[in-house]
């Protein structure tokens, strides 16, 4: 029973700490490409709304960027301290990924990080261009590598097992494993919508508390806009990557289905209370034949049962199902929230694009026509990425279970022999650091926007050239 508690704990543990780490990469593998974005259209227009954007939100992102790293250390180590059967077993595939990523991506950010964040007045305006546009880069670079080791560990190919070891055989086929190209589109997708309502909803904020500028505008459109565009492409990205995860981790796929025997006709339940000792659904609502739709293009099509994946002897090698059905339909859920938001956001401004605000007539109007009530809700939905992401990653990483490597090792497999009552202390001092420092990094984002909104009267629109150069010299000194 201890080395089950012991297991049990190591998971929830690691679970903690990826879920507190992965919010801070999410917000900067797009927030680097965003002040990017910020900055050109400040050096192609010299308008000082977009250098009052790239201001603000760089500082955002050298927050989020310290937290990623600090936590990302943190996560390494257990590695050795609660997993040593997993780097015994797989690290010479793991250990080079790994540190393909610190050497071509983490030097890379930690060497412009600096230019790009304390050089606005003290290098020439392309070099700090450019140090942005290489940050931006690192991060996604950053990216790249542990999503290769992710997906390899989801579908692995490209090596052998040699007296219980895997040994690369084909580094190409390692990184291009099936699923990589899939789940690293999912993810930068996941990343932009994750900033694009995280700068929407703290320029709401701004506007709320009182912030009139034009960079708030500016940039409320800019974050509106990014998740309009980019919430289709997720969905269709989200499908491809469902087909394929139904190619190769089927099981998978019936639990986040609910679907407990395989057949043609298959429901797509929206509502539904799994239960595994009877391995059935109670309560169910769901839209005949969807899911065969979606999943086989056909209302005949067959879709995998749960019930396809028992041993002999009954025991279940399909993952928990609660888990996975649950936070797959929070993900789709969130997402299609932020799918109506936007698109309603953007309808709205486009309608009345040609009018100012302080033409905007009538007490339900707001920022370029935008409706108060849609501002209003644009502020909770600051953090839906967040959500979206780790319902996602709930999703894929609990669906993989009893696998930690599919088809390669278990996760009991890589579990350290520790007693559980160390595991459960170390658990609750991490819960303990993790919930102060989320809700810190909360506070800041909310102190630095009611900053900027009590400052928002100094840059009115209409200051003269000199008056905003005078403005910029002054940000520069503090």
């Amino acid at each position: 029973m201890e080395a089950l508690d012991t297991l049990l704990l190591s998971r929830i543990q690691f679970a903690a700490n990826i879920s507190f780490h992965i919010l801070f990469p999410t917000v900067t593998i797009a927030l680097g490409w965003v002040l990017l974005f910020f900055r050109l259209r400040f050096a192609h227009s010299g308008d000082e709304k977009w250098m009052a954007a790239y201001r603000f939100w760089v500082k955002v992102f050298a927050l989020s960027f310290a937290m990623g790293v600090v936590s990302g250390i943190t996560m390494s180590f257990q590695f050795g301290t609660n997993w040593p059967g997993f780097m015994e077993t797989v690290g010479n595939i793991a250990g080079p990924l790994l540190a393909y990523e610190v050497l071509t991506a983490f030097f890379l950010e930690a060497a412009f990080v600096g230019i790009m964040l304390f050089g606005i007045s003290r290098v020439p305006g392309w070099l700090h261009i450019t140090a942005t546009a290489l940050v931006a880069f690192g991060t996604t670079l950053s990216t790249f590598w542990i999503i290769v080791l992710n997906s390899w560990m989801h579908t692995p190919q490209g090596y052998e097992v040699v007296d219980g070891v895997a040994f690369a055989t084909s580094w190409w086929e390692i990184i291009f494993n099936p699923s990589m190209p899939y789940r690293f589109a999912h993810m930068m997708l996941a990343s932009f919508l994750t900033v694009s309502f995280l700068v929407a909803g703290v320029s709401a904020f701004r506007w709320v508390i009182g912030d009139r500028s034009r960079e708030v505008r500016a940039v409320l459109k800019t974050g509106v806009a990014i998740a309009a565009l980019l919430i289709p492409a997720q969905i269709f990205m989200g499908d491809m990557h469902g087909l394929n995860t139904l190619e190769h981790q089927p099981q998978k796929v019936a639990a986040m289905e609910g679907n407990w025997d395989s057949g043609p006709n298959t429901p797509l339940l929206l509502f539904a209370l799994p239960d595994e000792e009877l391995r059935e659904n109670r309560f169910e609502i769901g839209i005949p034949n969807a899911a065969s739709i979606i999943l086989k293009h056909h209302a005949d099509g067959v879709v995998p049962g749960l019930n396809d994946f028992l041993a002999d002897d009954g025991t279940p090698l399909h993952p928990p199902v609660s888990p996975v059905f649950w936070s797959f339909r929070v993900m789709v859920g969130t997402g299609f929230g932020m799918l109506g938001l936007s698109w309603a956001a953007v309808f709205f401004m486009w309608r009345r694009r040609d009018r100012h605000v302080g033409r905007a007539k009538g007490r339900w109007m707001a920022v370029e026509g935008l409706p108060k009530p849609l501002l209003w809700a644009l502020v909770p939905m600051a953090f839906s990425g967040w959500v979206a992401t780790l319902a996602g990653w709930y999703t894929t990483e609990i669906g993989r279970q009893p696998w930690l490597v599919q088809g390669i090792m278990t996760t009991d497999m890589a579990v350290a022999d520790v007693p559980a009552p160390m595991v459960l202390g170390t658990l609750l001092a991490y819960l303990a650091v993790y919930a102060s420092l989320l809700i810190a990094y909360v506070g800041v984002i909310a102190y630095l926007a009611r900053k900027a909104a009590r400052g928002g009267d100094a840059r009115p629109d209409s200051m003269s050239h000199s008056g905003k150069a005078n403005v910029v010299a002054l940000n520069a000194a503090e």
